[in-house]
C-alpha cells in the first residue's frame, strides 16, 4: 500500500472539525449510490420491455423472410426448399401470403392485412398456436362450412363475432377489380380462432386465411408471396440472409427480423441511450458533492500538507492523497448502488411487485433484464465522473506551498 492511499484512507476515517464536511461526504457517497442504482433498475427494466416486444415480434413474423426480387411472388417455392433447408442454422420454413385486404361482419367493417398459411408448417415456424386464445387452426371448409379464417382479438371484439360467426374478406389487391364498376372479389368464411399476441399492431389489424384462400381471393395460382424460416439462433439471422442471397441468386432477397423491424428496434435503442444520459445526472450531482467535499477537506488540512509538503512530498503525490480520497467515495457508492440496483431487480423479478394494466400495456408486470455489459458501464462511467471531480481540488491541494500551507494555521 502506498503512503498517498495509507493517508487518504487516514482522511476518510479522522473527525472532521466542521461536521457539515461528513454530512457532505455521506450525501455524495448517497448520490452516487442513487444515480447508480436508478440506472441500473430503470436499464434492466427497458432491457426488459424490449426483450419482450422482441419475442412477441419474432413469435408473430419469422426470423428470416425470403422473397423473389422481381416476380409478383414465388412461383414454385417448394422448388426452393432443398437449399434453404441445407443452409446451416435454419430448422423449418413456412410459405406465406401477404395481402391488404377489408372484412365486414354485421356489425361494422375494417381494413386489415391478411395472411394465407399452411397452419401445419406456420405452427412450427412461429407462435401461432401459442397466441391462439380460442379455437383452432383447422382452416378448411368442412361440409356445407365455409374455409375458416382466424381473427385478432381486437379485431374481433371491433366486428364483435366469436367463434363460429360468418364474415365476408374483400381483396383490395391492384388487378382484382375487373373493368367498369365491378366490386372487389369477395370470399366468405368462418371465424374458427381468435389469437393475441399482446402487440396492438397485430391483434387490431391481422387476420390469418389458408393458403388456398388467399390464393383464390388474390388470384394468385399457385404462387406465394415468400417464405418464413425459422433458426435455430434468431441472432445468426443477419448471416443466414447473406447466405440465402448468395446461394438463391439475384431473383430472390432475404430480409431478417431486425431489419425488418429496424425502426422499433432503432427507437427502443435511442430511448435506452437517453435514459442513461438523464439518469447519469444523478451521478453528476454527486460528482459536484466530492468537489465540495475535497475542497472544504484542503482547507481544514492545509497544516497536513505543508508539513507533508516540508518532508519532501511531491505535488503528484499530494494530488493522488485527495484523488484516492475521492475515489474511495465513488467507488463505496458504485459497489453499493450496484448492489441495491441487482436487489431491487431480483425482487421485481421474483415478486413481480410492480404491475401493470393488461389492458394498456402488452404484459401484466413490470419485466427486468439484468445485463452484465450495462452493469459494468454504468459502474464505470460513475467511477470515471467522480475521478474527474477529483482532479480541481487535489490541484488546489499540490499548488500550496509549505509556507503558505502552514501560515494559515
Amino acid at each position: 500500500m502506498s503512503y498517498e492511499f495509507f493517508i487518504a484512507k487516514r482522511y476518510l476515517k479522522s473527525r472532521r472539525k466542521t461536521k457539515f464536511v461528513s454530512v457532505i461526504t455521506l450525501i455524495s457517497v448517497g448520490g452516487v449510490l442513487i444515480g447508480v442504482a436508478a440506472l441500473n433498475f430503470v436499464l434492466s427494466m427497458m432491457n426488459g420491455f424490449e426483450k419482450e416486444v422482441r419475442s412477441r415480434i419474432v413469435g408473430t413474423t419469422a426470423h428470416v423472410s425470403v422473397f423473389a426480387s422481381y416476380a409478383e411472388g414465388i412461383e414454385d417455392y417448394q422448388k426452393l426448399l432443398p437449399e434453404i433447408k441445407g443452409t446451416k442454422h435454419v430448422v423449418e420454413v413456412a410459405p406465406f401470403i401477404y395481402y391488404k385486404a377489408a372484412i365486414a361482419s354485421k356489425e361494422g367493417s375494417d381494413g386489415i392485412v391478411v395472411r394465407g398459411i399452411d397452419p401445419e408448417k406456420e405452427k412450427l415456424v412461429t407462435d401461432i398456436e401459442r397466441n391462439l386464445k380460442s379455437g383452432s387452426l383447422n382452416l378448411k371448409a368442412e361440409g356445407d362450412e365455409p374455409p375458416g379464417i382466424l381473427l385478432g382479438a381486437t379485431l374481433a371484439d371491433r366486428l364483435e363475432v366469436e367463434l363460429g360467426d360468418k364474415v365476408v374478406l374483400f381483396s383490395l389487391k391492384e388487378g382484382s377489380l375487373t373493368t367498369g364498376w365491378s366490386t372487389p372479389k369477395a370470399s366468405k368464411l368462418k371465424v374458427a380462432g381468435i389469437f393475441e399476441t399482446g402487440m396492438y399492431e397485430y391483434d387490431a389489424s391481422l387476420a390469418y386465411v389458408s393458403l388456398s384462400t388467399a390464393q383464390k381471393l388474390f388470384n394468385l395460382d399457385h404462387k406465394v408471396t415468400g417464405l418464413h424460416l425459422k433458426l435455430d439462433d434468431l441472432y445468426k439471422a443477419e448471416r443466414v440472409t447473406k447466405d440465402l442471397e448468395l446461394k438463391l441468386g439475384y431473383h430472390y432477397y432475404a430480409v431478417d427480423w431486425m431489419h425488418m423491424h429496424k425502426n422499433l428496434f432503432s427507437w427502443m435503442a435511442l430511448e435506452k441511450y437517453a435514459m442513461f444520459i438523464a439518469l447519469s445526472l444523478i451521478v453528476a450531482v454527486a460528482a459536484f458533492n466530492i468537489i465540495s467535499t475535497l475542497i472544504m477537506v484542503v482547507i481544514e488540512k492545509r497544516k497536513e500538507i505543508g508539513i507533508l509538503k516540508s518532508m519532501g512530498a511531491t505535488n503528484t503525490s499530494i494530488m493522488k492523497i485527495f484523488m484516492f480520497e475521492g475515489l474511495v467515495v465513488g467507488v463505496v457508492g458504485t459497489i453499493l448502488g450496484s448492489s441495491l440496483g441487482y436487489v431491487l431487480c431480483w425482487i421485481q423479478r421474483t415478486f413481480n411487485l410492480i404491475s401493470l394494466p393488461a389492458e394498456i400495456y402488452f404484459i401484466s408486470s413490470l419485466p427486468v433484464d439484468m445485463r452484465v455489459l450495462d452493469f459494468t458501464i454504468v459502474a464505470l462511467a460513475a467511477i470515471a465522473l467522480t475521478f474527474l471531480a477529483t482532479i480541481y481540488p487535489a490541484k488546489r491541494a499540490s499548488q500550496l506551498t509549505p509556507v503558505e500551507a502552514i501560515r494559515y494555521e
